[in-house]
């Protein structure tokens, strides 16, 4: 399961390289910097910032462990470089600050359950 959760966060890492024209919301891109690029301590913080359920934060620091672990030098250069082909906008709605990419779209709630 904590696979899942790590796919989940560098599915939103994506959403920065994509090459695409649109905004993304400023909280979640802090959020994969932090995620990616942060030291652990950095990206805890932040996670406590919207959750202080102790089985979450205990789950976001393994991942962080994991991408730390994993992740080439270059694999984190290449996360947030933009490949050369554009491709078409699809706005998102941001669920931690109500921003949305495309005026027509409404942010909405969704539920996380902790990873076990």
């Amino acid at each position: 399961m904590m696979q899942a959760g790590a796919v989940l966060l560098l599915c939103a890492a994506l959403l920065l390289i994509a090459g695409r024209n649109c905004d993304i919301c400023p909280a979640v891109r802090e959020d994969v910097y932090l995620f990616v690029r942060g030291t652990p301590e950095e990206y805890i913080a932040k996670v406590k910032e919207y959750n202080t359920n102790s089985a979450i934060v205990a789950n976001a620091r393994r991942l962080k462990d994991r991408v730390d672990e994993k992740l080439t030098e270059e694999d984190k250069q290449n996360a947030f470089s933009k490949p050369p082909s554009k491709q078409a906008c699809r706005p998102l709605p941001c669920v931690q600050c109500s921003f949305t990419s495309h005026p027509t779209l409404r942010p909405h709630k969704i539920s996380v359950l902790p990873l076990t």
